[in-house]
This record gives structure tokens, sequence and C-alpha cells, in this order.
């Protein structure tokens, strides 16, 4: 690549004072992200907040490589949709139409086409473009490009189902195929779902990554409770009560008190709230201001937008309504001990009173269920301890070349039964389940293992099923889950395949990534309720018994063998 006529950051300047615009300290960071990279780079992410003037400043960046090297640049530029992409188009024309390097400059001048595609007359291309802009559902199968830019291609109407995000990745990687060998590749945006796309771009070897959020530091107190001291890493500069109608900012002063200790900060809230959010300066502090962002804050309808749209966080727009943060880790393992002549099974420090196994078969046919188990352990204060969550796979049952089971989905079931002493095993007996228990039961006899068997077919909705079963005792904070079904990072964000099905969670779609949540919503409702060990520290308050005694009787029983 020859070098640039004129730096990023100088023809940016140079636009922003035609403009009259007041460039914020991150505008500048931004112009040498872009340019260093498409000198030396190939694949690049920016991650700005909305509102920071992303798009505006990628018109800009669009014209600066089209008057840098008008006669090889073919852009693709794919928005949400094709009016979305537009808006690009007839930015960059703008740019080239008015900045004060370009009028008068007859290589990237307009020559012919029209808002979709157009050609400069430096263009020595005659059939893709200078600039093609489309919507990323669009089709681009014939196109060539030697820049390749995704502009806020991830949003509600691209993410939010399974089958949309499906969609998104699939068109996407066409973008692989029709791109000039060398050619370069951008994307821009802030994310929209649990499992976003630019978590997966971020994991690419050789990826420039520029990810700047509103707040740079940040701290988040669930349940935060007056008087009590809470201590910060940061200098916290704004805060929030709440999210959307109800949500404050909070002042300094008037509503929290701030005192230095050391290194740290301590803060201490003058009333409680179900949720308290400190920040350090924002990176664009003159045009958001507290007043712009308490209106913001209160736009927002669940701390997921907030969260996703302005600090960067990988998760869905909308609520969460099974939230598995309020899950309780827990990594250790159920002990059999022997007390008075009796066994009993401990859990750390709590007495286990119940196990329940859910199985739900299924024969691993394409856009079939997996084959889910889920193993809970029950105490009886009313926890329910998610202990293990296992993915059957291979055939139901398998025999040996004498007929007898030796393998299958119903072997490995007997494996786990065996290891936790299971007394019994509930099989979900809707369709390929019809015949699961026969097959169970066989293996349990050819492996000697006591356990009772029983059948349950199920009529009600399968998203009632999981929401009535699991959204009570997670929000009740009575849900543990094992640390060998989730995996935690370090940094504290969840990222398990497990986590990411429970967020994406969605009660109005019925196909969804939703088999561990179903067996273990099964698991769960298969055990009666305890009434905890605190409810019984008085003795009964007997009431009279005012039936009458039918006094003793004596008879004589004769029984034939």
């Amino acid at each position: 690549m020859t070098k640039p006529k004129i730096s990023f950051l100088a023809f940016f300047l140079l636009w922003a004072e035609f403009q009259g615009w007041k460039v914020p300290d991150f505008h500048v960071r931004v112009c040498e992200f872009l340019e260093y990279w498409y000198i030396n780079g190939r694949t690049a992410l920016l991650m700005l907040p909305r509102g920071h003037s992303k798009s505006s400043m990628l018109d800009v960046f669009n014209a600066w490589v089209i008057y840098c090297w008008p006669e090889e640049t073919m852009i693709l530029h794919q928005g949400t949709t094709d009016p979305d992409a537009y808006k690009c188009s007839n930015g960059t024309k703008n740019v080239l139409e008015n900045h004060p390097l370009c009028i008068g400059n007859e290589s990237v001048k307009r020559r012919s086409g029209e808002t979709e595609r157009w050609w400069v007359q430096g263009s020595k291309d005659i059939r893709y473009g200078t600039m093609l802009s489309k919507g990323i559902l669009s089709g681009v199968t014939g196109h060539r490009a030697t820049f390749i830019q995704n502009d806020d291609v991830e949003t509600p109407k691209t993410t939010g189902t399974p089958d949309q995000r499906e969609k998104l990745r699939f068109r996407l990687s066409e973008q692989t195929h029709i791109a000039i060998p060398g050619a370069k590749k951008l994307w821009i945006g802030t994310p929209h779902s649990h499992d976003s796309l630019y978590d997966e771009i971020k994991k690419l070897r050789r990826v420039s990554v520029l990810v700047l959020k509103m707040f740079e530091h940040e701290r988040r107190i669930k349940k935060a409770e007056a008087d009590k001291v809470y201590t910060i890493n940061f200098n916290p500069i704004h805060a929030f009560s709440g999210i959307g109608e109800g949500s404050k900012y909070l002042h300094k002063g008037e509503d929290y008190e701030c005192f230095k200790s050391g290194d740290l900060f301590k803060v201490v809230l003058k009333k409680s709230a179900f949720v308290v959010d400190f920040y350090s300066e924002g990176i664009w502090a003159e045009r958001f201001t507290p007043e712009e962002m308490e209106a913001r804050r209160e736009e927002c309808k669940t701390l997921n937008e907030w969260d996703s749209q302005y600090q960067m966080h990988a998760k869905p727009v909308g609520d969460v309504r099974l939230d598995p943060s309020f899950m309780i880790p827990y990594e250790c393992e159920p002990v059999l001990r022997r007390a008075n002549g009796q066994y009993i099974m401990m859990l750390g420090e709590r007495q286990i009173v119940g196990i329940t196994l859910q199985w739900d078969p299924s024969s691993g046919k394409t856009k079939s269920d997996i084959s889910s188990t889920a193993l809970v352990l029950h105490d009886d204060f009313g926890n329910k301890y998610w202990h293990r969550s296992l993915n059957l796979v291979g055939p139901v049952v398998e025999h040996n070349e004498n007929g007898h089971i030796n393998g299958g989905q119903v072997w490995q079931l007997c494996d786990l039964i065996e290891q936790f002493h299971a007394p019994r095993v509930t099989i979900e007996t809707n369709g390929i389940g019809g015949f699961a228990p026969a097959a169970l039961k066989g293996a349990l006899k050819a492996r000697k293992i006591k356990c009772g068997v029983t059948e349950k077919h199920n009529t009600k909705p399968k998203n009632k099923r999981i929401l009535d079963a699991l959204e009570g005792p997670l929000l009740s904070g009575l849900l543990w889950v094992h640390t060998s079904i989730i995996d935690k990072p370090e940094g504290g964000e969840n990222n398990s395949a497990v986590y990411k099905k429970f967020s994406a969670f969605n009660p109005a779609i019925t196909e969804q990534e939703d088999d561990e949540m179903d067996s273990l919503a099964g698991a769960i409702t298969d055990s009666p309720e305890r009434i905890g060990k605190i409810h019984r520290q008085n003795e009964a308050n007997d009431r009279p018994n005012w039936r009458t005694d039918g006094g003793v009787i004596e008879a004589t029983l004769d029984f034939e063998y």
C-alpha cells in the first residue's frame, strides 16, 4: 500500500473545523487507531457507545480512504438494512463534495452511479463501484471489494432470536469469499446480544481492537443499603440508582458521601436502592452532561440495555427473564455418612434430604432436542442444588453380540445413578422417550442397580414449565449451581454456555436452546417443597381433638397362604 497523501487525523480535523465541531480527545484516539490499522492491519473492531459519532467518523474515514487511493478503492458498506446503509453512502459523498482537500480534486469527483452504488473519476473499476451500500440481509454474492465494513449490523432486528443470529452469521460469512485477497474488514457498532458476534471477532488471531466505554471505570452495587460503607477502587464522579422510570442521578453530598482512604474510595448511601452504579468521568463529558445521562438512563427499560449500549457489555437489550447471575455457585461434592445406625448425605454443612434426577431423551437427530439430564439435590431449607447437567450422546441403548445391554445413553445414565445413589429417575416420555423407560430398566438390571423409574408425559407448554419451576427459586436465592456446570473465567463475567442459554431464554419463542433448563425444571418440580428448619424451632401447638374415640376392638384375622 502506498503512503497516504495526508494522515487521517489531519484530514478529520480539517473537516471538523469546516463543520464547526469541537473534537473530543477520544476522537483523536479513534482517528489514530483507524489509520494505523488500515495501513498495517487486516481486520479491525471499533466499539463506541451510542451517540458518540461513530457513524459520522466512518463517513469521514471512507472519504479519506477514497481521497488517498481513488484508483484501487472498492468499499462494501453493510448496515442493518438498505436505508441504514444508504446513510453512510450519502455521508461519504457529502464529505467528498465539501471537504477542503476534495473540492476541485477531479480524481475524487463522483463520476456516475446513485446512492446504492457509485464511482469516482479516479476509479479504475468498471463493475463493482467505488462504494456499494447494502443491508446485511441483502444479497452481495456477485460483488468484490477491497474494503468491507459492517456498521451496526448487530441489532435487535438481527439478533432477537437464535434463528436470526444464525442467519446473520451466515450472511456475514459470505463476505469472506467476495473479498479481494488482502482486503480490509472493519466492524463498528455496539453489542445487542449475550453471544455478541463482536466477542467472536475479538478472538481472531489478527485483529485490531479498540473498545471505548462511556465510563472507563464502573462499579455496580445490587441491593445497596443505606449507611453501609462500600469500597470503590476509583474516584466515583457519576452515580445512578435504578433503571427506567424511577431511576435517578445521584449527587455527591446530597445522595451519598464519598471520602478517600489511601488509594481507595469509601462511599456511604443515604437511601437504600435496588441497584446503584458508580462511574468514573465520561469520555465525552462536554456532550453527556449529568442531565443528559439521567434522561437516557430513565429511557432505558433494562439494565442490559444501558450496559450494552453505553458500557459495551455483551448482553441482550431486552430484560432477562431468567437471570443466571442469581444462581449461587458452589463446588463441594455430597458425602455419605453413617450416624445413629442410619446413612445421611451431607453437602458441606447442609444435610441433603432428597435427590431428583430428570432425563429428557432424544435421538440426536437434526433440530431435535439434546438428550439432557439434570441431577438436583434438595436440603430441608428449601434450597435446590443443580449438581450435574449431562447431555447423553449416541444411541439410546446398545447391545452386545449376545443381546445384552452394554452401552448407549441408558448406560451413561446408570453411571450417574450409581455415582450419586439416586433412588429414582423420572423420564419424559414425549416422543422418543416412549421406549426409554424399558431400556433404562434393562440397563439397571444388567448393572444390578436399585433405582425406581417414573414415566412422565408433559402436556403443558415447555416455556411455561420452565418459568413455573425456575423463576421462583432463582429470584428467591434458593437455586445453587455446581461449578462443573458453569465455567467462570477470571474477571467475574460468566460466559459459560449454560449462562448464555439462561440469558437468551425468551418465553415468547418456541424454538430455542432450552433443553438444560427443561430437564432442570423437571428435576426441581419432581421433589415436594419442604418447610425449612427455621419454621420448626418452636414446639407444636396442638389443637384439641374433638373427634370421638371408637375404643379398643379385638378382632380375629384369618389369612390363607
